[in-house]
């Protein structure tokens, strides 16, 4: 019953890696829905897509199975990371993110200048803090299926053996 944390800026492939681990059989949690996450307007003003706190605690406490993968970059993660036994960033290069950002087609943010400008100011300010916290990094400049070896890696090596308590 692993549970990993996959986070990481706008472009860096959390849904593309979900989609994979789920069509390799996995569960995977893309949290970047109306079901996991909500609109809060913050003191000043401005608007942040958080978490549904009571929603992703349910999640992770009804986890009983083989490993759970959850994908999102919200500013109160960090209260969950504790629930997590692994934290992984996904990183890239900012050309790469930015290429992907304007070539997908199942997110719209990230086409307009000014949201390109607070990904790389998010990418300067906030992937920092998200490094300082992760227990893994994977530059996802490699292909896809390489990153999703590597995850399915992190959860084989913490499912505790048959027959034994663990997780």
């Amino acid at each position: 019953m692993v549970k990993i944390l996959i986070t990481g800026m706008s472009g860096t492939g959390k849904s593309t890696v979900s989609e994979s681990l789920a069509a390799r059989g996995h569960r995977a949690v893309d949290t970047d829905t109306d079901q996991w996450s909500r609109w809060e307007t913050l003191p000043d003003g401005t608007a942040d897509w958080v978490w549904r706190e009571p929603a992703i605690g349910d999640l992770l406490a009804g986890h009983r199975d083989g490993a759970l993968f959850v994908a999102g970059c919200k500013s109160n993660q960090g209260r969950f990371y504790p629930q997590f036994d692994q934290v992984v960033l996904l990183s890239a290069p900012a050309e790469i993110m930015l290429a992907r950002i304007a070539a997908r087609t199942n997110n719209p943010f990230g086409k307009r200048p000014e949201e390109r400008a607070a990904i790389l100011r998010d990418l300067a300010d906030v992937e920092p803090l998200l490094r300082a916290t992760c227990t893994v990094e994977i530059d996802t400049s490699v292909p896809v299926d390489e990153v999703v070896r590597r995850l399915e890696g992190l959860a084989g090596g913490l499912e505790a053996p048959a027959g034994t308590a663990g997780g």
